[in-house]
């Protein structure tokens, strides 16, 4: 195919332009792409056969059989590898093997035939499969030329795939050449099986060779062709740069090995062809010592790295540990960051790259940008949170300074300035020291703002009802003839129950009830003004706080009577607050999916607008960890900000993390595991940021993250710690093991933690007038 004018300039320049010119400019194109990040996949290698028909002349993977005690590894032996890789935090099962061994060996047929299997492909099916079920690894397989009935095949048992381009010079099959007598390196046909994976669809690594006897102009004809397929299918994860090293017992052990100037050369060709949307890759284990000037030419991703199996490829070669490489990361300003076998932007579109059976895995294996899971902390578990007082995030990154960009979000967040989606969107992006950059200004924030006192209030949690008509995804409260609940059965308090409750609490010290439960069809907002009348009946002085916007707004619907009116008489009835629940995330694609019937992001924010305006306060919540992402969490504060700047009427922001354990969309495998650590933290750190100037209390559930997690939070922008909450029950239906109360000895642990005095508030943030 002749070039166009454009790729013909473009050749040209990359042809006579110094390296560092090109270094610079591929730099300038990666970093168009904002975050400051380089990425690796922690994997385990798996060469299911060594057998190959090929006869490369560099290789020393491919072994014949007589050096190889079996043909293939059992099915037992490939779980254990990939069991060993899951236990020591891999998220990766890389499968290599050689290209058709039973066209050529007979102990490859006969080891197919033992095992019960008629081709490698088969074999390969089952062993993948087998591994994604019983480990949770995610298969990445390199299986060589493969083709279109072959990526059907597979594409349910693996996330992505790869093959090496290598070159696209015909030049190198001939006589002398290194890939002589190997038919699968024809170019012609690993660009077919290139572009079979594109129909089908399939994440894809591909790659060049570069040192193998190619000129610097077959090396940018064949990043040319990898772009044009990308161009067609747009299925290129990434682009391998891999420099040819030379290996004894090998036809090639005398050949040069291709000089620094060349890798970085090809490395700033690649990421100037393939622009800043293709990750460009070179192996750290084959160049140590080089990482500063790779990252300098565009580089941004690492490829997998192995705590466990050796780089079976170039086994002369060891795996750089990952804690060194972050240090050399950091060094080069960038931080070192963990992603699967398939990058984001393939993970976060489902619907088009990924299998049915694959999403489930790759879900609880992705955190909210969908890179990799940090650690192994889930909102709701038994045991200690990461993060402490001293260190919010759980880990000390190795110091990057700052980009102006997170300077400057951060600059207009301590000003009160309302920082936008995009601002907001980034200080949620933030990693390593730029995260702790963005929590430490929260906490500074939070000293200036609310001192050094951590409130809280005593109450008691009142769930009149666990039966719902509505259909929310997540909710496993809800009891309906469709959702059986794990915990509880169906109930529907009495009225003398809920005013049994509301004494129990005021002789216990509490000043507030909070009143909430699912819309029980039999409910009319009747039901409601007669459930305050029975708390304020049983005792008069207790604070209502009570009524989801969800159950305001069916209450009215049911009276027939304007919202407005509705929430009037309940005020007049003794209400003295709202709950903001029922707000998950404030954003209708995602209400779509979670919460379909339930009131959507516009309906919501008139109850809250209208309650405010009739003088009843609300708190503001977010649901998060789910399904979501962190554009959708800056939309969600971004309308709570400017909501409250037109009523004030909010008291508190509270992140609620997503407890997955029993959740009816986890379950189905539709959802992540709740948000992670540093996600946790982040959101309430950036909420302390962009809200300022609005709302002025950020508070932790210690219900959702436990006491100790709370108590990291208060270095995280946090001030206030909600309440004691006598009988929460909705987090304990959906998995979480922090219990159902909390004493006032608990709190004060978690404060003094923080170096912190606690001191007890009324729901609506004055000072606790004492009784005579």
């Amino acid at each position: 195919m002749t070039p166009d004018l454009a790729d013909q300039r473009l050749t040209g320049w990359l042809l006579s332009a110094p390296t560092g010119v090109l270094a610079a400019a591929a730099r300038a194109e990666r970093d168009a792409n904002p975050g400051r990040l380089l990425t690796y996949s922690r994997k385990v290698f798996i060469p299911l056969t060594q057998l190959c028909r090929d006869v490369c002349h560099y290789c020393t993977f491919a072994k014949a059989p007589r050096r190889l005690k079996a043909a293939y590894l059992s099915p037992d032996e490939v779980l254990e590898i990939a069991r060993a890789g899951a236990a020591t935090g891999c998220k990766e099962a890389l499968f290599t093997l050689g290209d058709k061994p039973e066209l050529r060996y007979a102990a490859a047929r006969e080891g197919l035939q033992a095992l019960g299997f008629a081709s490698t492909v088969d074999y390969l099916e089952h062993v993948a499969g087998r591994v994604l079920e019983e480990t949770g690894l995610l298969p990445h397989i390199n299986a060589g030329v493969l083709t279109p009935e072959d990526y059907a095949r597979l594409r349910p048992v693996a996330a992505s795939m790869g093959l090496m381009l290598e070159s696209a010079s015909e030049r190198l099959c001939g006589p002398g050449g290194p890939h002589h007598g190997s038919p699968d390196k024809a170019p012609a046909v690993r660009l077919a099986s290139i572009a079979a994976a594109g129909e089908a669809r399939i994440p894809f690594t591909t790659g060049v060779l570069i040192g193998i006897g190619e000129t610097r102009e077959e090396r940018l004809e064949s990043l040319f062709a990898i772009r044009d397929l990308h161009r067609r299918y747009g299925h290129i994860q990434e682009v391998i740069v891999q420099n040819f090293r030379a290996k004894p017992d090998t036809r090639m052990a005398q050949a040069p090995e291709p000089p620094e100037d060349e890798l970085i050369w090809t490395l700033a060709a690649a990421r100037l062809i393939m622009g800043e949307s293709v990750g460009v890759q070179a192996p750290p284990n084959l160049n140590p010592g080089r990482t500063a000037a790779m990252i300098a030419a565009g580089l941004d991703d690492w490829g997998g790295i192995s705590p466990v199996t050796i780089d079976h490829v170039n086994p002369e070669a060891p795996w750089p540990e990952i804690e060194a490489l972050a240090a050399e990361c950091a060094a080069a300003g960038r931080t070192l960051t963990e992603r699967l076998t398939i990058y984001p932007a393939f993970a976060n579109d489902p619907g088009r790259w990924l299998d049915p059976k694959l999403r489930r895995a790759v879900l609880r294996l992705s955190d909210s940008h969908g890179l990799g899971r940090e650690g192994g902390w889930s909102p709701g578990q038994a045991g200690a949170a990461p993060g402490t007082p001293e260190s919010p995030l759980g880990v000390v990154a190795p110091a990057i300074l700052a980009s102006h960009g997170l300077e400057r979000a951060l600059g207009k967040a301590l000003s009160g300035q309302e920082l936008g989606v995009e601002g907001i969107e980034a200080l949620f992006s933030a990693r390593g020291a730029a995260a702790q950059a963005v929590v430490l200004a929260a906490d500074e924030l939070r000293r200036s703002v609310n001192g050094d006192t951590v409130t809280y209030v005593v109450n008691r949690n009142i769930n009149y009802t666990n039966i719902c008509t509505f259909s929310c995804s997540f909710c496993a409260f809800s009891k309906t003839s469709t959702k059986a609940g794990t915990r509880d059965k169906p109930y529907d308090l009495p009225l003398e129950e809920v005013a049994q409750r509301t004494r129990e609490a005021w002789a216990k010290g509490a000043t507030e009830v909070c009143l909430q439960g699912g819309i029980h069809p039999r409910y009319t907002g009747q039901t409601y003004l007669d459930i305050l009348a029975a708390v304020k009946a049983a005792q008069p002085a207790m604070h209502v706080h009570a009524f989801s916007p969800l159950e305001v707004s069916q209450g009215a619907a049911t009276l027939g009577i304007p919202l407005k009116d509705f929430l009037q008489r309940l005020k007049d009835q003794g209400l003295g607050s709202l709950p903001g629940t029922a707000a998950e995330i404030l954003d209708d694609e995602i209400r779509d999916l979670i919460c379909p019937d339930k009131v959507d992001t516009a309906e919501w924010l008139n109850v809250v607008r209208t309650a405010h305006e009739v003088g009843l306060p609300t708190t503001a919540t977010i649901m998060f960890g789910h399904l979501e992402a962190p554009r959708h969490w800056a939309r969600h504060i971004q309308a709570i900000r400017r909501l409250q700047l037109d009523t004030g009427g909010f008291t508190e922001f509270v992140p609620l993390p997503f407890v997955h354990m029993q959740s009816p969309v986890y379950v189905k495998g539709q959802a992540r595991k709740g948000p992670t650590w540093r996600e946790a933290v982040l959101m309430h750190a950036v909420s302390r940021l962009a809200l300022h100037g609005a709302v002025g209390s950020i508070q932790a559930s210690w219900v959702k993250l436990g006491v100790e997690g709370a108590a990291a939070c208060l270095a995280a922008g946090v001030n206030d710690l909600g309440g004691v909450l006598m009988n929460e029950s909705i987090s304990r239906a959906a998995g979480a093991a922090h219990g159902q109360e909390m004493s006032v000895a608990g709190l004060q642990h978690a404060a003094a933690a923080a170096g912190r005095t606690l001191k007890q508030r009324t729901t609506l943030y004055k000072e606790l007038e004492l009784a005579d």
